[in-house]
């Protein structure tokens, strides 16, 4: 197996591109495009990338997603907790962990999606 990646079902796979960009950076990869609606795109974060596909006007169905970040710095990890906290909701308040790692996680208001971050002090 060369990788896995999260697959993740949207309703608006630009917007959805457009605002995880803005928080964590990376390059979009456009990868469908049909009549001006975008169906397909992969945000490069990394090594890794996640992919969004519309959901073609299918109703979501109650799915438990969560991305886990492995933050590069402590400052990395603040700006994407805090970004992603400003609408969402936070679901473990950021914190040293016994584990060696600076450590939280929030839900995004936009689709619902789990964010575990991680910054490991070495």
């Amino acid at each position: 197996m060369r990788s896995a990646s999260p697959f993740v079902i949207v309703n608006d796979v630009q917007q959805s591109v457009d605002y995880y960009q803005s928080v964590l950076g990376g390059k979009i990869k456009v990868l469908n495009k049909q009549e001006g609606k975008l169906l397909h795109a992969e945000l490069h974060l990394g090594s890794s990338h996640i992919h969004f596909s519309d959901s073609y006007g299918k109703p979501q169905k109650a799915q438990h997603v969560q991305i886990i970040l492995d933050c590069e710095s402590e400052d990395e990890l603040k700006q994407a907790y805090y970004s992603l906290s400003e609408k969402g909701t936070i679901t473990v308040e950021l914190q040293d962990t016994f584990f060696g790692a600076l450590h939280g996680e929030v839900t995004d208001h936009l689709n619902q999606i789990g964010w575990v971050m991680n910054y490991f002090k070495r």
